[in-house]
C-alpha cells in the first residue's frame, strides 16, 4: 500500500531553499531547512539528514514527502549536503571520512545556536544517513539527543556493498560507479551563481574510480575499522531507533546494535527493500513517519509516547512463499521480543548425513565432494533489493542442481526461526584460495525451493579478516558460516535443505582457480535459531497506516522508469552473460523527468554486464555505464562514467574512464588503468 500523502498538516511549513552552513574550517555546506510555523517565536528541536545525494535536485520530492512532514509537526527538518556533494562546497574524497563526521557534527552545534532551535537536535537517515548517524552519534556532539538509523551498517567490512565473508561483493563495482558518477556532478549555478563551473572542475580533477579505492582494502584493516561503531560501542551515548528490512543487504546491524549498545535503543526489521518502510517494498509499509515521531517526541521533546513500553525487537517473521523475481507483499506476521538476544529461542542442531540427510543425528560419515560451475548463483538475485523487478531470488532449482544439498524430512509441524543461522563445514580443498556459499532453502512439497538466507566465506578468511591465510590443499578445516539474520516459517511438510557451491556469480568475485571442496559430513552441522510460538504476539498494536507529506515540487516523466534483466547463454563457447539495463536507476528520478519549480529537466539510466565462462573463472568481467544529465535551457550537463573488472590470478584490472560536457563541448575525459593485487581474493 502506497503511502498517503497528506495534505492537512497540522501546522503551515516554510522552506528555506538553500542555506549556507559554515563548516568549522569555512567551508560552506549547503542545505534545505523547513521549518513550521512560529518557530522563531517558540524554537522547537531539529532534525538533520545529511547526505551526497543533491538536495536540490535528484531526491527533491523524495525529500520534501518526509522532511515537510516533520515540520508540520513541530521540528525544523533540515537536508544537508555533504562536503563537495550538491551545492556545498570542497571535495568529496570517500566515504565516511573523520572530516564528514566534523563537518556533520558542527552543524548539529550550529542547528541547536539557531533561534528557532530549542537546543536538541536528532539526526536520521537511510543506507549513508543510516551510517554517519551512527558514527556522529559515537562523536558525541553535546546537542545530539538521539538518532534514527535504516538500512545500515555497524562494520564497514562485514557488512557493506564491498565484502561479504571476505570475498569481494559485485555490488563493490556497482556502487563505486554510481558514487563515481554523482561525484562528478556539478552545483547549480541558481544556488552558488559563477562560482558553478570553477567549483565543477575542482570536483573533476579530483575524482577517482571509487571501486579500486575499495579494492585496496581486501582485509579488515584500519581503514574500514574507521567508521565501524562496533570497534567501540561505549562510544554512542543517545538512544538509537535501528530499523532494517529482509529484502534489504543490511538487516544484520539491528541485531548487533541492541547486543552491542548500553543506551535505550529499539529495533524494527519489515519485510522491505532498502527505502524507507512508509513506501516499504515488498510490503506491508508502515506509517514509519508516525513511528518516527513517537521516537523524536520522547528524545527532542520530552512527551510520554510509550515508544519505549513495547519490546525492544519487532519483526516480520515471513511466511513461505513461491519465489518470484518480484514480490509486492510479502505474507507474513507481526513478532517480537522484549530484549535482545532473546533468553526465548531455542537452538537446533541439525547434522549432514553420508545420504544427503540433513537431521538432528549424526549419520555415517562420508566425504563428499563439491565443484559447482561458474555460473552458479544465476537464481540468487541482488545483493540488496531496491523494491525494483527481477531483483529477488529465483526458484533455487536452478541453483540446487549445481550445489551439494543436504535435506531434512518432511516437517511434521510448522517451524519457525529468527536470527542468524550457523553453519559448521568440516572440509578440505584442492586450492590454496577458495569460497564456499551456503544457502538455506525452503523445498515445497512440489520441488519448488525457496531462499531463506544465505552466507558467503572466502576460506582464506576463515580465522578472521585480518590477518587472511590460504589453505594447505589436501588439509581438513573446521569452517563456521554464518548466515544473515532472517525470520522466517518453514510449513508443515515442507523440506528444509542446506545447498553448497564453490562459486555465487554474479553476486562474489570467483575464486582464482576452479575449487573442489571435499564436505566431511561426520563433522559438519547446521543450528538454526528456532523461535517457539508467542500467544502475545497476536496482541501486538498494529502499525498506523503508511503516510507522508504531499511534495510542494512536480516531477513530471518525460521518459518513464524501465527495468530489464536478461540472460544470454552462448552455447559455442559456454559463457554466460547476465544484463539489466535500468532506466531511472537508483537514483529517485524517472527516467527523463522535469521538476517545474526549479526548471530542470534531469536522467539517469544505468547499464550493468556480468559475463563468465562455464569452467574458468578467470573469465570474470563485469562492466558498469551510468549516465546522467541535467538540463536548464541552455545550460545543458553530461556525465558518462564506465568501469570494467577482469583479473588473473595474481590481480585485478580495473580500467575506467570519465567523461563529462557542458553543452557539445567536453569538460573533462580521463581514462584509469589500475592493476590492484587480489591478496587471496
Amino acid at each position: 500500500m502506497p503511502a498517503r500523502l497528506r495534505e492537512d498538516l497540522p501546522r503551515a511549513v516554510r522552506e528555506l531553499e538553500n542555506v549556507f552552513v559554515p563548516a568549522a574550517d569555512g567551508c560552506r555546506l549547503a542545505a534545505r531547512i523547513w521549518l513550521p510555523e512560529g518557530a522563531e517565536s517558540e524554537p522547537v528541536p531539529a532534525i538533520v539528514e545529511a547526505l551526497p545525494y543533491r538536495k536540490r535536485d535528484f531526491m527533491r520530492r523524495r525529500d520534501e514527502q518526509m522532511h515537510r512532514y516533520y515540520a508540520a509537526h513541530g521540528y525544523a527538518s533540515v537536508r544537508l549536503d555533504l562536503r563537495g556533494s550538491g551545492d556545498s562546497d570542497g571535495l568529496l574524497e570517500d566515504e565516511y571520512l573523520p572530516q564528514e563526521t566534523a563537518d556533520v557534527a558542527h552543524v548539529i552545534g550550529w542547528l541547536a545556536e539557531q533561534p528557532w532551535c530549542s537546543g536538541s537536535v536528532g539526526m536520521t537517515g537511510i543506507s549513508w544517513g543510516g551510517f554517519n548517524s551512527l558514527q556522529v552519534a559515537a562523536a558525541r556532539p553535546p546537542a545530539l539527543k538521539a538518532i534514527i538509523t535504516l538500512c545500515a551498517s555497524d562494520d564497514r567490512y562485514a557488512d557493506d556493498a564491498h565484502y561479504m565473508g571476505g570475498l569481494l561483493l559485485n555490488e563493490n563495482q556497482i556502487w563505486g560507479t554510481v558514487l563515481f558518477a554523482l561525484n562528478a556532478l556539478p552545483p547549480d549555478p541558481e544556488i552558488v551563481g559563477d562560482r558553478w563551473r570553477a567549483l565543477w572542475r575542482q570536483r573533476l580533477e579530483a575524482n577517482r574510480p571509487f571501486p579500486g579505492v575499495w579494492l585496496r582494502h581486501p582485509r579488515r584493516d584500519d581503514y574500514w575499522r574507521s567508521g565501524s561503531v562496533c570497534e567501540d560501542w561505549s562510544s554512542i551515548r543517545c538512544p538509537v531507533y535501528a530499523i532494517g528490512g529482509w529484502a534489504d543487504g543490511y538487516s544484520n546491524s539491528v541485531a548487533r546494535l541492541l547486543a552491542g549498545l548500553q543506551v535505550p535503543r529499539k529495533g524494527l526489521i519489515g519485510p522491505w527493500a532498502h527505502t524507507f518502510p512508509h513506501n516499504g517494498v515488498p510490503g506491508p509499509a508502515i506509517g514509519y513517519l508516525q513511528e518516527a515521531l513517537r521516537w523524536w517526541d520522547h528524545w527532542l521533546k520530552g512527551v510520554d509516547t510509550g515508544i519505549l513500553d513495547g519490546p525492544q525487537l519487532r519483526v516480520w517473521m515471513q511466511e513461505s512463499v513461491t519465489p518470484e523475481p518480484f514480490h509486492e507483499e510479502r505474507a507474513g506476521r507481526w513478532v517480537a521480543e522484549p530484549g535482545w538476544p532473546s533468553p526465548r529461542l531455542r537452538p537446533r542442531t541439525l547434522h549432514l548425513g553420508a545420504t544427503g540427510s540433513l537431521s538432528g543425528e549424526p549419520g555415517e560419515p562420508a566425504a563428499l565432494d563439491v565443484c559447482s560451475p561458474q555460473t552458479t548463483g544465476l537464481a540468487g538475485g541482488d545483493w540488496c533489493g531496491f523494491g525494483n523487478e527481477g531483483e529477488a531470488p529465483l526458484d533455487q532449482r536452478l541453483d540446487d542442481g549445481r550445489s551439494l544439498v543436504f535435506d531434512t524430512a518432511p516437517l511434521e509441524e510448522p517451524l519457525e526461526i529468527l536470527g542468524t543461522t550457523e553453519v559448521v563445514l568440516r572440509l578440505a580443498s584442492d586450492r590454496p584460495v577458495a569460497l564456499v556459499a551456503l544457502r538455506l532453502n525452503d523445498v515445497a512439497p512440489d520441488g519448488t525451493s525457496a531462499r531463506v538466507t544465505f552466507g558467503l566465506k572466502n576460506l582464506a578468511h576463515r580465522t578472521g579478516h585480518a590477518e587472511p591465510e590460504p589453505l594447505e590443499p589436501g588439509r581438513t578445516y573446521d569452517v563456521p558460516v554464518r548466515l544473515n539474520d532472517i525470520a522466517h516459517r518453514f510449513p508443515r511438510g515442507h523440506v528444509i535443505r542446506l545447498a553448497i557451491s564453490t562459486c555465487y556469480w554474479p553476486m562474489a568475485w570467483p575464486s582464482p582457480e576452479r575449487v573442489t571442496l571435499t564436505i566431511h559430513t561426520g563433522g559438519s552441522s547446521v543450528t538454526l535459531p528456532v523461535r517457539p510460538p508467542d500467544p502475545a504476539d497476536a496482541a501486538l498494536p498494529p502499525f498506523a497506516p503508511p503516510e507522508a507529506a504531499g511534495p510542494t515540487s512536480s516531477q513530471t516523466p518525460l521518459k518513464p522508469p524501465h527495468f530489464r534483466r536478461t540472460t544470454e547463454r552462448d552455447l559455442t563457447t559456454h559463457h554466460v552473460l547476465h544484463r539489466l539495463i535500468s532506466e531511472g536507476g537508483d537514483l529517485e528520478v524517472a527516467a527523463e523527468a522535469r521538476i517545474e519549480e526549479i526548471d530542470l529537466d534531469l536522467g539517469h539510466t544505468v547499464e550493468r554486464r556480468f559475463t563468465i565462462g562455464e569452467s574458468d573463472p578467470l573469465t570474470a568481467r563485469t562492466e558498469i555505464r551510468e549516465h546522467i544529465t541535467m538540463r536548464r535551457g541552455d545550460w545543458r550537463i553530461a556525465v558518462h562514467a564506465t568501469t570494467e573488472l577482469t583479473c588473473d590470478r595474481d590481480a585485478f584490472r580495473l580500467r575506467a574512464r570519465l567523461e563529462a560536457r557542458e553543452g557539445e563541448q567536453v569538460a573533462f575525459d580521463r581514462e584509469w588503468d589500475e592493476r590492484i593485487p587480489r591478496d587471496l581474493v
